[in-house]
């Protein structure tokens, strides 16, 4: 297949591109590298483009003729969010926009979206949890900075849906739910945990230790969406892509990052960060009826591999 990664140079792109190549797949990457840090891995990469897609002159500037195409490219994380959230929100707006102007009908594409699109009901106590991808999306205060990361993907959502069925092209939306592992950056709560274990972090700051969430490997969050896009069953579809066997609170994620590193901190334990959601864990029951995607990767396993390449290469 030819395939094209739209942000394929970030995290799950990155993991993604390797898994497509590995199985002989023609593989272009175009990323805009605003994460700033250099990965030899994404050099080594056959076919990467440099482009900034907020412009349109770099989507007329692609080749058509794709057999399936992932929309990866946003700004993402928390310091980002409330750094700049106008920023945001027109970057992941107008990518997005500028790829529905240019697909073509009969594409495939798979949208990268986020439970953080129903954290809000989850936090208004209106969602149960775990989730399933049919309950109602809100936005509990519309001037929260951190809430404009949820409303460029509810956006990006609604529109990618119904173009779809305006122009002709398949889609299917995954909303990923904390995924982790290498090559991830460092403002996630996994590779910051590591991060301050390896550096001897003592007292040991821990926020929101009473949260809990239901962490994936990026191998396994991988493995979804390749089974998705390879599923005819999907087009049309939001589809939850997670772990839900080892939900587990912050505070128990803390001791196992730190037994892992040999460290033995005292432990200070702070609130946690202003808005963010006090659980979250997704109903995968959808996802297992379209692909028989069951997760593979235990949490200790998946810690583990993380630890040790943030040890060794950050």
């Amino acid at each position: 297949m030819r395939v094209l990664l739209l942000g394929g140079a970030g995290f799950i792109g990155l993991h993604l591109a390797n898994r497509l190549l590995a199985e002989g797949h023609e593989v272009t990457v175009v990323d805009d590298f605003s994460r700033g840090r250099r990965d030899p891995a994404v050099e080594r990469l056959p076919g990467v483009v440099s482009a900034d897609l907020t412009d349109p002159a770099s989507y007329a500037a692609l080749e058509p003729g794709w057999d399936q195409i992932y929309m990866l490219a946003a700004v993402v994380g928390v310091r980002n969010v409330e750094s700049d959230p106008a920023k945001v929100i027109r970057v992941n707006t107008l990518a997005l926009m500028h790829l529905l102007d240019w697909i073509r009908p009969g594409d495939r594409l798979f949208f990268a979206s986020t439970s953080e699109a129903y954290a809000g009901g989850v936090s208004a106590g209106v969602v149960p949890v775990p989730t399933p991808e049919t309950v109602p999306l809100m936005i509990e205060d519309v001037g929260s900075p951190r809430f404009t990361y949820a409303i460029s993907k509810m956006l990006g959502e609604a529109a990618v849906l119904h173009t779809a069925r305006a122009k002709g092209f398949t889609a299917v939306i995954g909303r990923f739910h904390n995924i982790y592992g290498p090559r991830m950056g460092a403002d996630h709560v996994i590779p910051e945990l590591a991060l301050r274990a390896v550096r001897g972090e003592d007292p040991f700051a821990l926020y929101g230790s009473e949260q809990s969430r239901a962490f994936c490997y990026v191998d396994d969050a991988v493995e979804a969406m390749v089974r998705l896009m390879e599923t005819p069953a999907a087009a049309g579809q939001i589809v939850h892509i997670g772990n839900d066997r080892e939900e587990t609170n912050i505070g128990d994620l803390a001791k196992l990052v730190l037994r892992v590193a040999g460290v033995s901190p005292e432990i200070r334990r702070l609130p946690a960060p202003a808005g963010s959601v006090a659980r979250r864990c997704p109903d995968l029951t959808r996802l297992r009826e379209l692909t028989g995607f069951e997760p593979r990767v235990g949490l200790e396993e998946g810690v583990r591999a993380t630890f040790e390449w943030y040890r060794e290469s950050w």
